[in-house]
């Protein structure tokens, strides 16, 4: 996106918003700490949980959308957690629907539920993480639940800084 509000390129202020609006649990925005932004991507810190993640808005397009798409990988200190990837999806997903991310010429099935996707297990989630390090684009393909396919698709410049951001932000966190 071109447009510009008081300076800030539009689509940077929406990934401020969309990383304070993040709501992984209940606890107040307040907390979360801008780390960073790394071209379409953000890092921020929520110290109350504590957690640490890089998150990108999806890239726009003129499909019908239910929710706001965001792809995000996080670090909890306390569970042990890194690099834990989560997709937001722009539709609700027919049951059963297979959803599936390419990277870097590779294919992921995912795990989904409702409008989420995730890895579906550690070794996914670091694949998935290394991938999108080095991959121009990903994008996540699933049916909605009137049966149409649908595509969301983030460009991944800025990722690897995000994503590294934020693991720095949460290495003193405990």
């Amino acid at each position: 996106m071109t447009s510009r509000l008081r300076g800030i390129p539009l689509n940077v202020a929406a990934l401020a918003m969309a990383g304070l609006a993040l709501t992984f649990s209940p606890a107040p925005a307040r907390a979360r700490e801008s780390l960073g932004i790394y071209a379409g991507w953000g890092a921020f810190r929520d110290p109350v949980i504590p957690r640490c993640y890089a998150i990108a808005m999806a890239e726009p397009n003129a499909a019908a959308r239910e929710y706001q798409p965001f792809a995000a990988v996080g670090t909890w200190p306390r569970r042990g957690a890194r690099g834990q990837v989560h997709f937001r999806l722009s539709r609700r997903i027919a049951q059963g629907a297979q959803v599936t991310l390419s990277l870097g010429g590779e294919r992921f099935v995912l795990t989904a539920g409702e409008g989420d996707a995730w890895g579906r297990d550690e070794k996914d989630n670091a694949a998935i993480v290394a991938a999108m390090r080095s991959a121009p684009r990903m994008t996540v393909t699933a049916r909605d639940r009137q049966g149409h396919r649908f595509v969301n698709a983030w460009a991944l410049s800025g990722a690897a800084s995000a994503m590294d951001a934020a693991l720095i932000g949460c290495a003193k966190l405990q």
